[in-house]
């Protein structure tokens, strides 16, 4: 697993993505593929629930397979929760990350909604190599 130095970089990108899961099973948010030569700086995770009635859980995980592309079902590895099964009232949204995480090569974000098509996660980040 490679991890660049950060200290001597190439290039910096600043980047936003997100996803509203169809499903309520694992999909991936964000992943740093294996040989991407980058390490991802991520800045913010904002969890939103569009459900205008009912509070709906999300959770979600750093997870040690990161070659999958965004809302594919990780493969094999492991989760590790950031937050799991957390409630998110209706119509609300929250931050559930107040300190920068690193996601190194082979490495992704991955998250799993309460219910299909209801909550959108937004992530910031910059892509570093």
């Amino acid at each position: 697993m490679a991890n660049p130095n950060i200290v001597n970089v190439l290039s910096i990108y600043g980047k936003t993505t997100f996803l509203t899961p169809a499903v309520t099973t694992n999909v991936v948010l964000l992943a740093n593929a294996t040989g991407s030569a980058n390490s991802i700086k991520v800045n913010n995770i904002l969890v939103a629930n569009v459900d205008g009635t009912s509070a709906i859980s999300a959770t979600v995980a750093l997870y040690t397979n990161g070659s999958v592309a965004q809302g594919s079902a990780p493969t094999g590895g492991t989760a590790y929760p950031i937050i799991y099964q957390v409630s998110i009232p209706a119509g609300s949204t929250i931050s559930i990350l107040d300190k920068t995480i690193y996601l190194e090569e082979n490495v992704s974000l991955v998250v799993t909604s309460g219910t299909a098509s209801k909550i959108t996660y937004t992530v910031s980040y910059e892509a570093i190599s």
